[in-house]
């Protein structure tokens, strides 16, 4: 199997199981969970470059404003993802974030097809427009856009755009993205010390753990996710990304007790049909194009 297709596909069953561990500190409050999960996720990443003794690249990208510039979008992109994520799962709204994560397989697919000049096939463009028809319809129920979804897919969507045509590899890309954020995080961390607050002041030594955690609990799936976003087409990442969601899906239901309307159901029947035509039409292509022994 291509290893773009394995690294990706890893990386979106463990965001799938993300719920339980942000619902374990779910008395952290959301901003202060971003600050560690960059401080240590940096710490992480520059332990695996220090064993690996890649840092040729660190030089020549200091003195290149406009890469760094790049990357400094996509740390804020990926900062805003994981800032509405973690406040979704921590506020009651897992099913919100697993939408989110059903509709950027059509930002990946739009992003493709504008920006990198992919050209969808034809029961692909089906597929689009019915997970696009579950999204009207989920906003129509609810009587406004589903807004959480919709920033979710947006963000990751443009950074697995950036990331995919970026200059550097996946481990290089992620150490300087943390490298970017982690000035802000101490500012933010030192200034909730200094007041007295924050779990490192008033927290039990087990929340502490479980934000040293978070290190490695990020840093290993972006890694994943990056090396195999420059390996497989977007419409390709597209489809893997429906593991995530569905697993997220899952435990909203399932562990979270969070309450599924019948008639918002019809919404998710739509997306997961246009995941069942996306998913088919695929497979047919790839047997279809396969060369014959």
């Amino acid at each position: 199997m291509n290893k773009g297709v394995i690294s990706a596909g890893l990386a979106y069953f463990a965001w799938g199981l993300f719920p339980l561990y942000f619902h374990q500190i779910g008395q952290v409050p959301a901003l202060e969970v971003i600050m560690h999960r960059t401080l240590w996720s940096m710490v992480f990443v520059f332990g695996v470059l220090l064993v690996l003794q890649r840092w040729a690249w660190l030089p020549l990208v200091l003195k290149n404003p406009r890469l760094l510039a790049g990357f400094g979008v996509s740390a804020l992109l990926l900062s805003c993802n994981w800032l509405i994520y973690v406040w979704a799962v921590q506020n009651g709204h897992v099913l919100d974030a697993s939408l989110g994560y059903f509709i950027n397989p059509l930002v990946n697919v739009t992003l493709g097809f504008i920006v990198l000049h992919e050209r969808p096939r034809r029961l692909q463009w089906v597929a689009v427009g019915l997970a696009g028809a579950g999204v009207l319809w989920l906003g129509i129920q609810t009587g406004h856009m589903p807004w959480v979804a919709l920033a979710l897919a947006l963000t990751f969507g443009f950074y697995g755009l950036m990331r995919k045509v970026a200059s550097l590899g996946a481990l290089e890309g992620l150490a300087l993205e943390t490298m970017l954020l982690t000035p802000i995080a101490l500012v933010a961390m030192a200034l909730l010390t200094l007041r007295g607050q924050g779990v490192l002041v008033q927290g039990p030594p087990s929340t502490a753990a479980w934000l040293l955690f978070a290190g490695p609990l990020t840093a290993i799936p972006l890694l994943l996710f990056a090396a195999g976003a420059r390996r497989i087409p977007m419409s390709t990442l597209g489809l893997l990304q429906y593991i995530s969601p569905s697993l997220q899906f899952l435990l909203g239901v399932w562990i979270f007790h969070e309450p599924l309307q019948p008639t918002r159901l019809v919404g998710f029947a739509l997306i997961w049909a246009a995941l069942a035509v996306y998913s088919a039409e695929g497979l047919w292509f790839n047997q279809r194009t396969r060369p014959k022994a």
